[in-house]
């Protein structure tokens, strides 16, 4: 006992040994008893250090001192291949410290190895608990195969079973057929993705890079994170979705073909999967395939019995209604065996209806029942056997009610009370106040030989009783004997033969009459179509399209949203083509166009010629813009395609002008106006071009058409004025004479140019009027001036000089005015000559010898100017503008040549030259140095009214 322990005490060392052991007994883990090992070693005096090392740890060799920083170590030890290492003080005896803790290290290598043993034990427990589990899911999993689930509930079913295995909240499952490339989600859940891919089925592409689509394509499963799964793949990894913490899938095989793929992920992190886990799915994944290919089956089974159960039952109906169809027609033809027996049987009359009653008897419900024939003169109805509500009588009536009705159709009718009485309130039947009202009447005429001898009626008055059209077919068979037994017995073969003669007539003038109704509506046909087609095309004409377009646009009231469109379209100088080619030429031109226009269209879109080059093309549906203006580009296409006539190419062009309908549009003429609108814009554009009706040309349309009554009234009103624009010398800026230009003094709109309102004027016609009434007033003001204010030039429009009687007209004037001749010139442009040069020869050639001069205006913009110089008796020709806008700059030698060139046979022809459009004074110089005499532009003098006196004679200021 140590000398500081107190008597009944152990010593300090011995205590904590005792402490010690304690701990060693109730340590139950393998780092437990070597943490104790090292703590014992730790309480020997001469141990500075200890550490406990395992074997497969330890350095190669061992039992050996060794020597470490002059301190001593002492390898212990204390079995299952572990060593205690201890570092001793100097000088202190490694053997005195082996023999003391060799007893204490011994009891720690029999604790190591009850821990490790019962570490086993656990280890096994835990092995047997997995394998019942496994057991219990696989029995589970079979157990849903064959249960009575739909595959929603199976797959939940299968989840909740892998999910009892490892760890599944994220889970899915997909379908792979390889021939197909396809990929098919049977199941899909997952908290952190909120698409549902249940049901979906997707390409092989669409999926491609993922790491289901490497499960599927190479049948080798994958575990892991993120980077863990890149680095088990070829190429890179495209994940779909959040991305997981871990992941775990594997493929579903079949003989070594992928059937489909399971996978589980989590999202937690430090949730990982181990190789435990991914050997279990895949031992599962094959017995879940076996259960989804057993439902499959089991489903692809049920429903071959649901089809062949279906077409069973489908036999079995057919195979009834046969039966019942052969039963229907044995009784049929029992009843018309009967029938026919009775028009040879030996009964009388009364006998022959009671029997016959009997017999329709036994096919439908005949309880009241009457057989009714017409008289001779076919006006009267004459009952032999009328029987209804168990009472018979004998009646004669004259033909009204349902009776009539019938017979005069000559067909069966069937109708209840409700049928009855629209009949009557229509007018088609007239009532008969005799019997009470039916609540159903089935009646069916009798013939013999196509013609209607009476009729056979049945009839029922409770509210539940009626008839169908079976009843009605089945009477309708028994009506045919009936008849024929009672033509058999009420006539004789005389008469027959007579009957027979007679309906031979009726058939022979029957079919007369049919071919004369057919000659007739040939005929009417054919009045028809002249009436309503184009005779040189064959096209519809205006007549026709107006009522299509009518018809359209009714239909277009009554249904909201539909829409048609007019395609309005004028072939590009017909007239050229006609008048140069001929009206033979011309009229195979208007073929070709109308045969083209309609390989355009489709039915029921209409193609029509209104009149002499114009045509039209409806589009009955109209779904959108872009469909009419499809049309309206395939059209123009169709006519620039040269055409070979009279032996020459031509190349034919047109101008379209598209109006669409809506609202507005109540009347075809509505629509045709909007779409003449378009087609004269087109017009003004160029040509050969398709315009589209809007807003913006309707109000164009609408303040021409106010324009036009404007320009009317101001014709009649003196708003129509003449401006006078001097013609001056050039050197000494003196005034030679003036040119007559018009204006319109507007009194809303001030005054306007004839560009504002010349068009109009075209159009409406009035143009003629207004150039005669602008020549009468400025003859008439300018003969208030004396001859030194020298000469006046109105322009001629080519319109007036087509007139033959233009020089009449004009000199008649100046005599009116008491202008001179010697002092009017006219003018005219090149398109005038062109017009008719012989006749427009003529009339200047009059007009000269009357005294009235002649200027050639626009000079040298034509095609053919050289040629009219010496040909027409002109006094002037004036320069275009053209030629003397660029004098002023550095303008190229090209146009002083030109200006220098008509000056020079001018003068050699002894023509005055007046250059037009003078505006800087160095155009004036340019003209002067090169010879020009005369000049007009606004330098010079802008267009005003007449000035009074010796004015304007003076020079211009500046």
């Amino acid at each position: 006992m140590s000398q500081s322990s107190k008597p009944g005490q152990l010593p300090p060392d011995a205590s904590a040994r005792m402490a010690w052991l304690a701990r060693l007994v109730g340590a139950g883990s393998q780092q437990a008893v070597a943490g104790l090992a090292e703590e014992r070693a730790r309480m020997h005096p001469a141990c500075l250090a200890a550490r406990m090392v395992w074997r497969y740890l330890a350095p190669a060799g061992g039992g050996a001192w060794q020597v470490l920083d002059d301190r001593l170590v002492m390898p212990l030890g204390i079995d299952l291949d572990a060593a205690l290492h201890i570092w001793l003080q100097p000088g202190a005896s490694a053997a005195e410290v082996a023999a003391t803790l060799a007893g204490d290290l011994a009891l720690a290598g029999c604790q190591l190895r009850l821990v490790l043993e019962l570490a086993e034990l656990k280890d096994s427990h835990r092995q047997l608990a997995r394998s019942e589990n496994l057991q219990r899911a696989l029995f589970a999993i079979s157990d849903l195969a064959g249960a009575d689930l739909d595959m929603a509930e199976l797959l939940r079913g299968i989840h909740a079973i892998v999910g009892m295995l490892m760890y599944a909240e994220n889970f899915y499952i997909v379908r792979y057929d390889a021939e197909r490339e396809s990929v098919r989600f049977l199941y899909f859940a997952d908290v952190a993705d909120p698409t549902d891919y249940t049901g979906r089925e997707l390409s092989l592409r669409d999926i491609a890079g993922t790491p289901t689509a490497h499960l599927l394509t190479t049948g080798q499963s994958l575990m892991g994170n993120a980077e863990e799964l890149a680095a088990q793949v070829d190429g890179s990894l495209q994940p779909v979705g959040p991305d997981s913490d871990h992941w775990l899938g594997v493929p579903m095989q079949r003989e070594g073909r992928v059937q489909g793929a399971l996978v589980v992920q989590s999202y937690q992190s430090g949730m990982r999967y181990t190789e435990e886990d991914r050997s279990l799915l895949v031992f599962v994944g094959s017995h879940i395939l076996t259960a989804l290919e057993r439902r499959q089956s089991k489903d692809e089974l049920e429903q071959r019995v649901r089809q062949r159960t279906e077409e069973l039952a489908a036999a079995n109906r057919e195979l009834r209604q046969e039966v019942r169809e052969r039963e229907r027609a044995e009784r049929l033809q029992q009843a018309l065996f009967q029938l026919a027996e009775l028009a040879t049987a030996d009964i009388d009359e009364n006998a022959f209806y009671e029997r016959v009653h009997e017999v329709v008897g036994r096919l439908l419900d005949a309880s009241n029942f009457f057989i009714a024939l017409l008289s001779e003169d076919r006006r009267r109805l004459e009952f032999p056997y009328y029987i209804d509500a168990g009472v018979r009588q004998t009646l004669s009536l004259p033909l009204a009610g349902l009776s009539e009705y019938v017979l005069r159709r000559g067909e069966p009718w069937l109708g209840r009370r409700a049928d009855i009485e629209a009949l009557y309130a229509s007018g088609a039947a007239v009532p008969q106040s005799f019997g009470a009202p039916a609540n159903c009447w089935l009646g069916v005429p009798l013939r013999v030989h196509k013609e209607v001898i009476g009729l056979v009626v049945v009839q029922t008055y409770g509210e539940d009783a009626g008839y169908g059209p079976a009843d009605q077919e089945l009477l309708g068979f028994a009506a045919l004997q009936i008849a024929n037994s009672i033509y058999r017995r009420r006539s004789a073969a005389a008469l027959r033969q007579s009957n027979l003669e007679l309906e031979r007539r009726v058939a022979e003038r029957t079919r007369e009459l049919r071919e004369e109704i057919a000659r007739r509506e040939h005929i009417q046909q054919q009045l028809r179509h002249q009436v309503l087609h184009d005779p040189l095309t064959g096209l519809p004409n205006r007549a026709l399209l107006r009522e299509r377009l009518e018809a359209v646009l009714d239909r277009a009231r009554h249904e909201p949203g539909r829409r048609c469109a007019l395609l309005y379209l004028d072939v590009d100088r017909f007239k050229v083509i006609n008048d140069s080619l001929g009206h033979l030429a011309g009229d195979g031109f208007l073929k070709a166009v109308a045969i083209r226009l309609a390989q355009c269209v489709r039915a029921p879109d209409l193609v029509a010629r209104l009149s002499g080059d114009e045509f039209a093309i409806l589009i009955e549906q109209v779904e959108s813009l872009d469909t009419v203006q499809q049309v309206a580009r395939r059209v123009l296409e169709a006519l620039a395609r040269p055409l070979e006539l009279a032996g020459r190419e031509l190349e034919p062009s047109a101008s379209l002008g598209i109006a669409v309908s809506d609202e507005g549009h109540l009347y075809a003429d509505a629509l045709l106006r909007d779409a003449d609108v378009a087609l004269y814009r087109a017009k003004e554009l160029g040509r050969k071009r398709y315009v589209l009706f809007d807003d913006t040309l309707a109000r164009n349309a609408e303040d021409e058409l106010a324009l036009e009554g404007e320009l009317r009234r101001a014709l009649h009103q003196g708003e129509l004025l003449p401006h006078f624009q001097p013609v001056r010398r050039l050197d000494d800026g003196a005034i030679v004479g003036y040119e007559a230009l018009l204006r319109w003094q507007h009194p809303v709109r001030g005054l306007l140019v004839p560009e504002d309102f010349m068009r109009v004027a075209l159009d409406s016609g009035q143009i003629e009027a207004i150039d005669w009434h602008l020549f009468a007033r400025a003859c008439e003001q300018f003969a208030r001036l004396g001859p030194e204010h020298g000469f006046l030039s109105i322009n001629v429009a080519p319109l007036h000089l087509r007139q033959t009687d233009f020089d009449r007209r004009l000199l008649a004037l100046l005599e009116r005015s008491g202008l001179s001749p010697s002092r009017l010139t006219i003018e005219v442009t090149e398109g005038a000559l062109l017009d008719d040069t012989g006749r427009v020869r003529a009339i200047l050639e009059r007009l000269h010898a009357a005294g009235v001069g002649a200027a050639l205006d626009d000079f040298g913009t034509g095609y053919s100017s050289l040629s009219y110089l010496h040909t027409l008796p002109l006094r002037r020709l004036k320069i275009d503008r053209a030629f003397v806008q660029p004098l002023d700059r550095d303008a190229p030698a090209s146009s002083r040549a030109v200006v220098t060139a008509i000056l020079a046979m001018a003068g050699a022809l002894g023509i005055e030259v007046i250059a037009e459009g003078i505006e800087t004074a160095g155009q004036r110089e340019a003209l002067v140095a090169m010879g020009c005499h005369f000049g007009q532009g606004y330098l010079l003098g802008r267009p005003a009214p007449l000035p009074p006196g010796d004015a304007a004679a003076e020079p211009p200021a500046g």
